[in-house]
Parts: C-alpha cells; structure tokens; sequence
C-alpha cells in the first residue's frame, strides 16, 4: 500500500509538473502566427478587448489563457493605442510586452521644402492609411517635414498638425529677424521665402537670393521671378515647357514680371531655410543672379555685368544642345 501511495505521488506530482510547464510554455512560447503582421489597439481598450481582438486576429490561442497568463507572470502596465507590428512566431510574453510598449509602426509622410499646397493635398489624399478628405491647405500654410501619423488617423488631423508646426516655426524665426529684413510681416516673410525656395535648389545660395529680392523690392524694381508667372497657370505644378511670352507679359496678382513689389499669397510652402534667410538676407549689392550651369547662379551687382553672365550660360546652354 505504502509503494502504491507513492506511486500515486509521484504520479499526481508528473502530471502536476506536466500542466504547469504548459502553463509557462503558453507564455513564453512561440505564438501562432505564421509571418510578421500589424495589430492595431483602440483608443481605450483594455487588455480584456485587445485579447479578444487578438484571438480573432489568430494573433494567440486563446484569450481567457492570454489573459489568465498575463495576470500572473506580466506586468500590470496598461497597454496603449496604436498600430503594432507582431512579429512571426510572437510568444504571449511578448506581444504584452510589445502592447505595454507604445512603440507602434512609424507611418511617415514627407513633405518637402517648396511643394506647393495643390501637390501637398494629391500626396495626403493618395495615403491609404489616413482617413477623411480634405480641401486643399491654404499655400504657405504648411511646415515642409516628415510627419509620423496613426494608421486610420484623418486626413483633416494631419493638416492641422502640419500648419500648427508652421505657425510655431514662423513665429520662432520672425523672432529671429534681422533689421535688415524687407519685410514688415511675418505674412510677407512667407511670400518672399516661397519665390526664394523655387528661385534655388541650393541651401547656401538662399540667403544671396533674399538679398537679391530684398535689394530690388527696396529700389521698386520688379522682381521677375519665373516662379510667380508659373503659379496662376498650374498652382505650382511643373509647367512641362517653356514660358511663353504672352505669359510674361500677363497680368495677375502673382506674375511679378508684371508688378511691382510681392505677389497676393506665397506660391509654394517654404522651408526653414527659406524663411530664415529671408528674414535675415546676406548683405550683398547683387541686383541679378543667371544660372551658371551647375546647378547654382552667378550674380551680379550691375546689368552689364549680369548681360555677361546671362552670354555665358546662353552659350553653356547652346553647348548642350539645348538651344
């Protein structure tokens, strides 16, 4: 009987060592699913929902195992809202973990220096990711960026983001400004930065341009900014030609080839760089700037010096072959 009782203990004893490795097993070993997947969580779910969720998704087993398991061997964090990535093979341990984290997926949207808002609105609305339609932004209103946003987050949200960054930018570098700025607002300050974006793709090359802009609008001088007679025609879009002559000579509130002084409104969304170099322009006499062929200008303080110039990049341009 004595050898029969112990038998039975050891027995009782296996069995019990059996159930419990399954039971941590369940929590530390490999998941179900198959390949790597995104898990999203609901603004104020609970642990209890998202495991339902979860077992829907075929992301673990069983919920009430999940839920049994986490209470016993996981942390008491709460979990937070966001979109996840659950890797292939995931164990229960670590998608609580990964939940507790808050590290969702990075969904980014870049919008670069001098993309005019009408380019803007195509790249938002062509996010299948985000939600919602939206008018297209007002021109210069938005700070070029990357921006993370939620998967299912609207379309409407991002915007606001993207011009509450521009507000906050532009009131830090009009801060800035220097007493040599032509401008009077920070209003103008974004139209002038807006030309100066189009006018150079080259970062070290913006303040001369400001310069520039800043010399001719103090004398009255026009401007003549090939950006501004392209802006009524295409809001900002490549024009795919040559301008034409009865271009130039049109009269809009934008074609500064036909006005005095800054257009009605920006014509693109300027970068930092942009901005702070029209808030604080190099102190140069240059009235004129021509391409010089690679990729930057020459400039130049008198129009004979700058006739010179403009000779050279004619040739450079009939070289090419593109004359």
């Amino acid at each position: 009987m004595r050898r029969a009782g112990c038998l039975i203990l050891i027995i009782g004893l296996a069995i019990a060592a059996f159930f419990a490795f399954r039971f941590v097993h369940g929590w530390t070993g490999e998941g179900p699913t198959t390949a790597n997947r995104t898990f999203v969580v609901a603004e104020g779910a609970t642990l209890t929902s998202a495991a339902v969720a979860l077992k829907e998704a075929g992301v673990i087993r069983s919920a009430d195992a999940f839920l049994a398991r986490a209470k016993l061997f996981g942390s008491s964090d709460p979990i937070k809202a966001g979109e996840y990535l659950i890797p292939k093979g995931a164990s229960n341990a670590d998608i609580l973990a990964i939940l507790q984290g808050g590290k969702a997926v990075a969904r980014m949207v870049t919008i670069p220096e001098g993309m005019p808002s009408i380019l803007v609105h195509e790249r938002l609305m062509a996010q299948k990711e985000l939600t919602g339609s939206i008018p297209i932004p007002a021109e210069g209103s938005i700070l070029p960026d990357s921006y993370a946003f939620d998967k299912g987050e609207t379309r409407a949200a991002l915007v606001k983001r993207m011009q509450a960054a521009m507000t906050k930018a532009l009131a830090e570098l009009w801060a800035q400004r220097s007493p040599t700025t032509v401008v009077k607002t920070p209003e103008q300050a974004i139209i002038l930065a807006s030309i100066v974006e189009k006018e150079t793709g080259v970062p070290t090359e913006r303040p001369t341009v400001a310069g520039v802009y800043s010399n001719r609008l103090r004398t009255g001088m026009m401007l003549q900014a090939d950006p501004t007679i392209i802006y009524p025609i295409t809001k900002g879009k490549p024009l795919g030609r040559r301008i034409r002559k009865s271009e130039i000579a049109a009269v809009n509130d934008y074609n500064t080839y036909a006005m005095t002084g800054l257009p009605k409104g920006p014509i693109a969304n300027p970068g930092r760089l942009s901005i702070l170099a029209v808030l604080q322009p190099a102190q140069t006499r240059a009235l004129y700037f021509v391409a010089d062929g690679k990729g930057g200008h020459i400039f130049a303080d008198t129009l004979q010096q700058h006739n010179e110039n403009v000779r050279k990049w004619f040739e450079i341009r009939r070289q090419r072959g593109e004359l």
